[in-house]
């Protein structure tokens, strides 16, 4: 799976922290990274807040980017005015629609304590995050023979013994995975492996 430097690219951005999940799906993101006070994570789990949470709501029900204090949702349990307790006063959401047929959204939350966001700043997050929500999707390119090719030596097969099962040369099982390298942006034959089944491919 194509990876991302959320450090770089929010920490400046977000010094209360921030909290990112990309490409989710049912319940879960495929990719998630959260640097907000441990102490804040730790409160809003064992209060069950997520449901409760107007920026979570936001970011379900909308496109787009905007700032918490923009957020026109009930806020039952307060969920907000905790959160400025733990440092995190000020805030903005970013929410990418899914891109494909796979209905995936991404969200992300970003926090500081001393201002509200500028506008500026609110585009440099949504430029930054949508080009991570795109780059995270997964290839729509690789052929059915690559997949087939990568499967098969997730089962632990050897180029050779892949080559016997489908009837061709172990040449061409070699051109398979070196394209499929290609198009999921990996170094190696095993790392194409692994995106493939993070991207739920194989």
């Amino acid at each position: 799976m194509a990876s991302f430097d959320c450090e770089r690219s929010f920490g400046e951005l977000a010094p209360a922290g921030y909290y990112v999940a990309l490409r989710v799906g049912f319940i879960l993101p495929a990719s998630e990274r959260n640097t907000m006070p441990q102490a804040w994570i730790d409160r809003y789990t064992r209060r069950g807040y997520l449901v409760h949470d107007p920026v979570i709501r936001w970011v379900y029900s909308h496109d787009g980017v905007t700032r918490w204090s923009a957020i026109r949702l009930h806020d039952t349990r307060g969920v907000m005015g905790e959160a400025a307790e733990y440092g995190m006063r000020f805030g903005a959401a970013v929410s990418c629609p899914p891109i494909d047929e796979d209905g995936q959204r991404s969200f992300a939350t970003f926090a500081r304590s001393d201002r509200e966001y500028t506008e500026a700043e609110l585009r440099l997050l949504q430029e930054r995050f949508s080009e991570m929500h795109v780059g995270t999707m997964p290839p729509t390119n690789l052929t059915k023979a690559e997949i087939e090719a990568l499967a098969m030596m997730r089962e632990g097969l050897l180029l050779k013994e892949i080559a016997g099962r489908l009837g061709v040369t172990e040449g061409a099982i070699k051109q398979r995975i070196r394209s499929a390298k290609e198009k999921l942006r990996a170094k190696t034959a095993s790392q194409a492996v692994s995106c493939a089944a993070g991207y739920g491919l194989i």
